[in-house]
């Protein structure tokens, strides 16, 4: 039977960046990884779709952390509970109480009104509340400081931690590309160009309101510390040899 965690979080307690009530302090302090010449900021239109597609690439990055801890987990390898603890925690307080927020309350009920892809919103509304059960499964599972591979009744704290990554990567890879695709693309056509840019203005705002100031650049930047602290940061390892 293989070591249970018991070494891997000596520090875990005070080591989530991002808990309830400190993600928007953390990113308060946190120095904005400022985007090329060329890159849409603060100063210029950023449109809903553009918005909400670049904090999609925030969600991608998070799936190939839980991808990594999968890789972990099936070869039984320890590893330090905290960092899956702190991606969980963005998970809960970027995209889950913000971007899917803005998605809940802006776009879903004004398809809803003009009758168009309800059943889609229906399904995504329905993955937003599933994934929400999910990330809280992954976040309290990450947090034990002993995580057991065997278990004497029914499943361990490994394979169910296991199973709730896998849950959520099948269901969210293509719950996104489906509002990238779809959903998104359609948003232009059922509002008037005024609303639609100012629906951008506000999305700004809000981010503002909980991030502060370039707070995508700041919760991008937290998540790229995460992927070094794994080894996932360099592009190029990803490359086909």
């Amino acid at each position: 039977m293989p070591d249970s965690f018991s070494t891997r979080r000596h520090f875990l307690q005070d080591a989530s960046i991002a808990g309830a009530g400190l993600l928007a302090p953390a990113l308060a302090f946190a120095s904005p990884q400022k985007p090329p010449a060329h890159d849409k900021t603060k100063g210029e239109d950023i449109s809903p779709a553009e918005d909400l597609m670049r904090e999609h690439g925030v969600l991608n990055r998070i799936l190939l952390i839980y991808d990594d801890h999968l890789r972990m987990l099936a070869a039984k390898q320890t590893f330090d509970g905290s960092i899956l603890v702190t991606a969980a925690d963005i998970i809960r307080h970027f995209v889950e109480d913000y971007h899917e927020k803005l998605e809940e309350d802006f776009l879903f009920p004004r398809f809803r009104k003009a009758g168009k892809q309800v059943k889609l919103v229906d399904t995504l509304l329905a993955q937003h509340k599933a994934g929400r059960e999910l990330t809280a499964q992954i976040r309290e599972l990450a947090a034990l400081p002993t995580l057991k591979y065997v278990t004497d009744k029914g499943a361990s704290d490994a394979e169910k931690l296991t199973d709730a990554l896998r849950a959520f990567l099948r269901m969210y890879r293509p719950h996104e590309a489906r509002e990238d695709t779809v959903l998104f693309p359609a948003f232009r056509s059922i509002v008037s160009p005024h609303e639609y840019d100012a629906l951008g203005d506000d999305f700004e705002k809000k981010e503002d309101e909980l991030f502060g100031d370039e707070g995508f650049f700041k919760v991008v930047d937290q998540v790229a510390e995460l992927e070094k602290k794994l080894g996932i940061y360099d592009l190029s390892q990803f490359t086909p040899k």
